[in-house]
């Protein structure tokens, strides 16, 4: 039986500890969360949340469509993954995936976030309370993926994108699609590279006509990222990460820096830690059996989201 190092470990998380506040103190700030389709930059497993999300090279159990739609390819079982987002201030976050492979070079799957905020004080123009509100967004992920060489993949992510906003008694919806188009190239040497571009004309559009006599059609474009990412094994470890830009109407706003690590320990046990998205993470992980050995993945993640406090993730993954 291996015997886990703690020396090694608290020296790991030590190091990734200062190197993510060194990080987080130079990179420059951005207003990316004031960009719409906020909800698709948060993360979706919990695996990949405490590595720092940064997994655009990486091949997620359950969620491989989301970080890079090329990766579907690799995968050997059909997979379903269900994420569960635990947020501060009222806010929600959910995720299902399904994938599969169509031999023999082909895969598919299907997906669904959705995020919203629930206990919205609504008041009338005199201050007085009259009820609570909620909106949501949800988006429909469709996936294609082509493997033309062993060693090189073509994906992408069609998306169908719906936002609801409580406006008095009528519900105002913006409706649109989007488009995520992904490579995956293994190299000799077994690590990998990911290149993602993520929300490529992604946008909502909104009908007004309904609140405002004189309503017209406005349209809420989505910035666009760009990353590109790697992952390699040292000794123990196993380490992700990626960076990209942000892009708004074709200006540069915003950089991305991601990155993360992960530690087995005997055979079904993980230990994660990682910073992306200018927050810093730590997470454990499971690999069980429900109905043959290996099957089954159960994951969570801590992560640390100052100053409006801490987010657990859940995720369960599932292959067969």
């Amino acid at each position: 039986m291996a015997q886990i190092n703690y020396y090694q470990i608290m020296n790991w998380f030590k190091n990734i500890l200062t190197i993510s506040i060194l990080i987080f103190n130079i990179m420059p700030g951005s207003n990316i969360g004031s960009y719409a389709g906020g909800f698709l930059r948060m993360g979706s497993s919990a695996r990949a949340m405490a590595m720092g999300s940064g997994f655009t090279s990486e091949i997620d159990q359950g969620f491989a469509a989301y970080h890079n739609p090329a990766s579907l390819t690799f995968l050997t079982k059909k997979q379903i993954g269900f994420s569960n987002h635990f947020l501060p201030l009222d806010r929600r976050l959910m995720a299902a995936n399904f994938s599969m492979s169509i031999p023999p070079t082909a895969s598919i799957g299907l997906g669904w976030i959705s995020a919203g905020v629930d206990k919205i004080d609504g008041r009338a123009g005199s201050g007085r309370h009259t009820q609570y509100l909620s909106t949501s967004e949800n988006a429909f992920l469709i996936s294609f993926a082509q493997q033309f060489f062993p060693w090189l993949s073509i994906g992408m992510n069609l998306k169908i994108l719906q936002h609801q906003l409580p406006i008095n008694s009528t519900d105002l919806a913006g409706k649109g699609i989007g488009m995520d188009f992904g490579i995956h190239v293994k190299t000799k040497s077994g690590s990998k590279i990911g290149l993602m571009i993520q929300d490529l004309n992604s946008r909502y559009q909104w009908k007004t006509d309904k609140i405002y006599e004189r309503g017209k059609v406005y349209i809420d474009q989505f910035p666009t990222l760009v990353r590109l990412g790697s992952n390699v094994n040292y000794k123990n470890f196993y380490i992700v990460g990626d960076a990209g830009l942000i892009i708004n109407k074709q200006e540069i706003v915003g950089y991305t820096f991601r990155a993360g690590m992960e530690y087995p320990y005997l055979e079904n046990y993980y230990l994660r830690a990682g910073f992306g998205n200018r927050r810093m993470s730590v997470g454990v992980g499971l690999d069980w059996s429900l109905l043959k050995d290996g099957d089954g993945r159960l994951d969570y993640a801590f992560i640390f989201e100052n100053p409006a406090g801490g987010a657990h993730i859940f995720t369960y993954a599932f292959s067969f």
